[in-house]
């Protein structure tokens, strides 16, 4: 580019008057947004037929100058949509590209809708827009990912296979189970997401620039045409808070924890040494180099963009932290995160939603693994407490049997009653009835506990709960 291209490059004449030179084309387009914020032109041209609808009813604006309005905004978005709209750095961001096209499509009633708004309110209005549509989205899919979720976990509600504390055998649980422990971790999820929508769902349009506006504007009229709860009460604060895409973004951040853990498990229990479930080709790849390998590609992705959505969070939080109200340049800086933020969300949620159902347990695999490192000990422990053993003397009993079981590499369940018994007298013939695996499992009936028929019970009442919830 030629030194007189730097000088003479003339910009955005929207706001021109107050100027007595063109902005520097290196500082235009340093500051321009439209290349990322152009993704709000539906919600941008949402807010703009509703607030032509507002000015109309009070009095701004005429009938005519109304419906050109709403006719040039309308063949916009079919061009937008398209591919046929011709987007300009030179206008800065996505407002003054549809308003420049509106101006040139319909002529002077097109600089009137800007009346009573600034790009501050309506770029707030504009981000509220689309998260508030990217939450629905986003509860859609954890949606069916719970419900992939649950169904496995029904079928699986019997299949048993080692619990770990440390990652080292603790007690057997049942896959059902476990899979429902990352439904509950879901759940609280898409409690956060729906919570989030509610704080999105304010209306900061009609607090101007930062201080109002002199024209007798209806605010409620356009929060009901634009779907919100209510307009935002202080102009400062509606401006110049991005606290909503924060917490969106602290939402998501924990979705992605809660997926990058399940992931994790995933990685572990496809490999050769646990081989407990099989993920299907369609989700794997192979090695360019190792003709053997299936590498779990997908939970490792998703394991891997936990950390943008944390880094997406932490950006949010840093710019906020040091601005003076109201609005400031900073702002637009929310985007990118925010947005980089809801598209690792959705495609992590579509890849473990379509993953999910088509996991192939192992099931034997899995009960022989529960088999080695002496699951049921703890059962042992509870067998004796309730034969009148003292529980640190139980725990001490089943530490030296545990010892004797590690020498002589027998797990608890296939010793004899003589060779338990060398232990403590207490035990008798019917130990055997908590030392199994399915004993194990199914002692623990109670609301929340591994028992099978509980597993169902939790799986059924999640299911109905999806049920009511798109019912």
């Amino acid at each position: 580019m030629s030194d007189n291209q730097h000088q003479t490059e003339q910009t955005n004449q929207q706001w021109g008057g107050r100027f007595s030179e063109p902005t520097d084309a290196f500082v235009a387009r340093f500051t321009a947004s439209v290349d990322f914020d152009k993704r709000l032109y539906r919600q941008d041209i949402q807010g703009s037929i509703a607030h032509a609808k507002m000015l109309a009813k009070v009095g701004v604006l005429t009938e005519q100058e109304r419906d050109d309005i709403l006719r040039g905004l309308e063949e916009i978005l079919i061009e937008i949509e398209r591919g046929q709209f011709e987007w300009s750095v030179a206008l800065e961001d996505v407002h003054m590209n549809i308003e420049a096209a509106l101006t040139k499509k319909i002529g002077i009633a097109g600089k009137k809708l800007h009346t009573g708004r600034s790009r501050n309110d309506q770029v707030a209005t504009d981000v509220r827009l689309y998260v508030r549509d990217e939450i629905d989205v986003i509860l859609d899919e954890l949606s069916r990912l719970q419900f992939g979720l649950a169904n496995l976990a029904q079928k699986e509600a019997d299949t048993i296979m080692p619990g770990f504390t440390h990652l080292q055998t603790a007690q057997p649980v049942t896959f059902g189970h476990h899979l429902m422990a990352w439904y509950e971790a879901l759940q609280r999820d898409f409690e956060r997401f729906v919570d989030c929508r509610k704080r999105v769902n304010i209306m900061p349009l009609g607090a101007a620039a930062l201080a109002g506006t002199t024209y007798p504007i209806d605010r409620h009229m356009t929060a009901e045409l634009l779907g919100f709860e209510r307009p935002a009460y202080n102009s400062l604060d509606a401006v110049s808070d991005r606290d909503f895409a924060i917490e969106f973004c602290a939402a998501a951040s924990l979705l992605l924890t809660h997926l990058s853990r399940a992931s994790e498990e995933l990685v572990l229990w496809t490999s050769a040494q646990f081989n407990f479930v099989n993920v299907p080709d369609r989700f794997c790849t192979g090695s360019s180099i190792m003709p053997q390998k299936k590498n779990p590609d997908v939970p490792e992705l998703v394991r891997g963009k936990s950390g943008r959505t944390n880094g997406n969070l932490i950006a949010l939080l840093t710019l906020m932290k040091g601005q003076p109200l109201a609005y400031n340049k900073d702002n637009q800086e929310d985007k990118e995160p925010l947005f980089d933020s809801i598209d690792t969300v959705k495609g992590c949620l579509r890849a473990f939603a379509d993953m999910v159902p088509a996991l192939e347990p192992r099931r034997e695999v899995m009960r022989e693994a529960a088999l080695r490192g002496f699951a049921t000990a703890t059962d042992l422990a509870d067998y004796l407490v309730r034969k009148g053993v003292a529980f640190r003397d139980a725990h001490e009993i089943v530490g030296k049997s545990v010892a004797y079981g590690v020498s002589t590499s027998k797990d608890l369940s296939v010793m004899s009653l003589d060779e338990l018994r060398q232990f403590s007298d207490k035990i008798d013939a019917d130990v055997f009835d908590v030392l199994t695996l399915e004993g194990s499992v199914a002692a623990r009936d109670h609301i929340g506990g591994t028992a099978p028929n509980q597993v169902r019970a939790a799986t059924a009442r999640a299911l109905a709960e999806l049920a009511q919830r798109h019912g």
